[in-house]
């Protein structure tokens, strides 16, 4: 008895090690929502491209602008349906949404994410969009991997899938397309469903 006792302390201390050192309110329905934005948004990027005059895009062009514009709709959803059921979550554990090992885990997260936005913008600018899709993927997976040291460990494994559709996607650009849309739309809503049926039923 006494050495089940101090196995389950021993369980107890490092659950309670591991909260306060992870962020570990991370919704899985804010994935499978996330994925199905991309999609919506791939689906209607390709659909103004495919039925404009030109049938491709072009950096100063009308269509461009407005693929653009859907690019930061669909990011921008994201982040506030991750913000919004993050921190329902997080309530109904009794978490802390706003502390430390929070903080840790958005700068972790925002380093590659911003560092590679910049790369990307910087190549915009110089004519250079055909490995667009596969630098994204890159860097948000690398990003993944970053932030899964603050938050949990699984996120690391969406990451190294994303890095590797980037890597597929710098050797076969003309597929850059499709590859972004399995990372983004895809892979996020069946990653989604994993960690919302292995964390968040029932929890």
């Amino acid at each position: 008895m006494e050495s089940k006792d101090y196995l389950k302390d021993i369980s107890e201390i490092k659950n309670m090690m591991n909260k306060s050192s992870r962020f570990i309110s991370l919704s899985g329905l804010s994935g499978i929502l996330a994925g199905i934005y991309a999609l919506i948004g791939a689906a209607l990027a390709y659909w103004i491209v495919t039925s404009s005059v030109r049938g491709y895009l072009i950096l100063d062009g009308t269509i461009f602008r407005i693929c653009v514009f859907i690019l930061l709709m669909v990011a921008f959803l994201s982040i506030v349906t991750g913000i919004v059921l993050t921190t329902r979550k997080a309530k109904k554990q009794g978490a802390e949404i706003w502390d430390n090992t929070s903080r840790r885990l958005v700068y972790n997260f925002l380093i590659p994410l911003v560092a590679g936005g910049l790369y990307i913008i910087i190549i915009l600018s110089q004519g250079k969009y055909g490995h667009t899709g596969g630098l994204m993927l890159i860097f948000y997976g690398l990003a993944l991997v970053n932030a899964s040291k603050f938050s949990i460990g699984d996120i690391k494994y969406l990451g190294f899938i994303e890095i590797i559709l980037g890597l597929i996607a710098a050797l076969f650009p003309g597929y850059g397309f499709w590859l972004w849309v399995l990372g983004f739309g895809v892979m996020h809503i069946v990653y989604g469903t994993w960690m919302h049926f292995k964390y968040d039923v029932n929890k």
